[in-house]
């Protein structure tokens, strides 16, 4: 399993504290007014919202907040914001994409940057470690909807590319650009997903023990504690038993 979908599960039980889930909505509001300023305030004509929409849902974000979110693009309020992404390196070189909406470039910059170096990082030129990640679409669900088999013939139906099914779920991937016509396709075979999201897949993973595992969740709960970073990916990989001593 790759590093992005363990550091995934951590932050679920961490989401349970209200504060982290209270920043987590602030984040996802943000990028569905920013989805719904780019294209139609209507979901079903604009693929990226519905996208922010969905993911929104899977978080368990009220139907209120989301509304709230797209009537603010519709009424033209809130500042206009601008997408960044960093690339840099969190402790025993672990890759780390950072990917950030603000409307402060020099402000966010200064505390990414910072945010790295006081926790053993070093932020990097763009480009210094997206080669060790792919662009990709993804698409879970649970393990009650289907068996590895199902998922797979249903998948490859949608035009997905690859799948992970394990005794947690299944997790499916397909070309960033297929997303929306993937998702809405496997929604029609399985039913509602548990999350549809672009992610930065690893092509390439660095294992961390124990030490560096607590190290590099240190750095990425720094920088996703920045109300202008939207999400980080680490290419990392641990054993089962480093994670269940997490």
């Amino acid at each position: 399993m790759a590093g992005h979908s363990k550091w995934a599960n951590i932050q679920h039980r961490k989401g349970r504290q209200d504060a982290v889930r209270a920043k987590l909505f602030s984040k996802l509001s943000k990028e569905i007014t920013i989805a719904a300023k780019m294209g139609d305030p209507d979901p079903d004509k604009n693929p990226r919202l519905r996208l922010a929409v969905k993911e929104a849902k899977s978080n368990s974000m009220p139907k209120d907040n989301i509304e709230r979110a797209i009537k603010k693009s519709v009424q033209g309020e809130g500042d206009e914001y601008e997408e960044i992404r960093y690339e840099g390196y969190g402790p025993n070189g672990v890759a780390v994409i950072v990917e950030a909406m603000t409307d402060n470039r020099n402000r966010t910059a200064s505390n990414v940057r910072s945010t790295f170096s006081k926790n053993g990082g070093n932020l990097g030129e763009t480009g210094s470690v997206g080669f060790m990640f792919e662009r990709k679409g993804e698409v879970t669900y649970s393990a009650d909807a289907g068996d590895a088999d199902t998922i797979m013939m249903a998948a490859l139906e949608a035009g997905a590319e690859d799948v992970e099914s394990s005794d947690e779920g299944h997790t499916i991937y397909c070309a960033d650009t297929d997303l929306n016509e993937v998702s809405s396709a496997l929604e029609a075979e399985l039913g509602e997903s548990d999350s549809t999201k672009l992610i930065w897949k690893p092509t390439t993973t660095t294992e961390l023990d124990l030490d560096g595992m607590q190290k590099l969740m240190k750095l990425i709960d720094a920088l996703e504690d920045d109300d202008d970073v939207q999400r980080v990916t680490a290419n990392f990989e641990a054993s089962d038993e480093v994670m269940a001593q997490l």
